[in-house]
């Protein structure tokens, strides 16, 4: 008789917190906002690894100018690209795109195949000790949520925050993911509303291009906490497009963003709903 093992993987044995980052739909600024939480935890004194399993885009080595960059296997498993180390903080990454040649490459695979990568990369990455884990999942609600959902299934994870734009097309298929997380049993840590306005780079006003309200409006609707506005800032893109290599220290910059204090706040409000440690439950 098949015993089920329902030990979590050997891998995240010393993770901390693990928090999934969901969109109910591709454009929101999902990896944008993966990337700046990572960040802005690692800049505050965190240890963070991002573990891309965007299968249809993997944007996180663009976001953090590791394009190139190759992962290794050791005895124990694969090796994360480590993008900063000062102090207390740290900043480890993989991703599929580091198995890509370039940028332009498509991944054309199959379930089972999509399936397989998201098993290994969730049980076969060499973390160490984090803090937080941020898994910048897939948009929508495919059979690779399906495998992530499975996969971490005894792993206790913090929960979800999901990603949405304040356009009344986006916060509909947010509901979708919504009710996806109910099903398979992900807390919903909450919701942030992305390219909520843009802000002006010569005089710092705050213009709402694709009006704004939409997420916090969800948040009420279904209970779940609302984290905050994120505007479009292009110094941010700027600084994620002119890096010269992966040796900047993309970490100690964006503590001079305009968007480092919103972010601070969101993970402000994460911390407020003391998740305890997987260490320690």
């Amino acid at each position: 008789m098949n015993v089920e093992n329902t030990d979590p993987p050997s891998s995240l044995r010393n993770v901390k917190h693990i928090l999934l980052i969901l969109s109910g739909k591709g454009g929101v600024g999902k990896s944008s906002v993966t990337t700046q939480i990572a960040l802005a935890l690692a800049g505050l004194g965190n240890k963070v690894g991002v573990l891309d399993i965007d299968l249809t885009g993997p944007s996180i080595p663009r976001m953090f100018g590791l394009e190139g960059q190759s992962i290794f296997q050791s005895n124990e498993g694969w090796m994360p690209v480590s993008k900063y180390e000062e102090g207390t903080g740290a900043l480890k990454v993989i991703s599929l795109g580091f198995l890509l040649n370039n940028r332009g490459s498509s991944v054309v695979w199959r379930g089972p195949k999509k399936t397989a990568m998201i098993k290994q990369f969730i049980k076969d990455v060499v973390w160490g000790e984090l803090d937080y884990l941020l898994i910048d999942t897939p948009p929508g609600t495919s059979d690779e949520h399906i495998s992530i959902a499975e996969e971490l299934r005894w792993a206790i994870p913090d929960g979800a925050i999901i990603v949405t734009t304040p356009q009344t097309v986006a916060t509909a298929d947010v509901r979708k993911e919504i009710n996806f997380c109910r099903k398979v049993n992900f807390d919903i840590l909450g919701i942030v509303e992305n390219m909520s306005g843009f802000v002006c780079p010569h005089c710092a006003e705050c213009t709402y291009i694709f009006s704004n309200g939409g997420g916090q409006k969800l948040s009420e609707e279904f209970e779940i906490p609302y984290l905050g506005n994120v505007p479009i800032d292009p110094t941010f893109v700027e600084l994620i497009e002119n890096q010269k290599s992966e040796e900047t220290n993309l970490v100690a910059l964006y503590r001079s963003q305009s968007l480092f204090p919103i972010f601070k706040d969101i993970i402000s409000s994460i911390q407020g709903q003391n998740v305890p440690s997987r260490i320690n439950r």
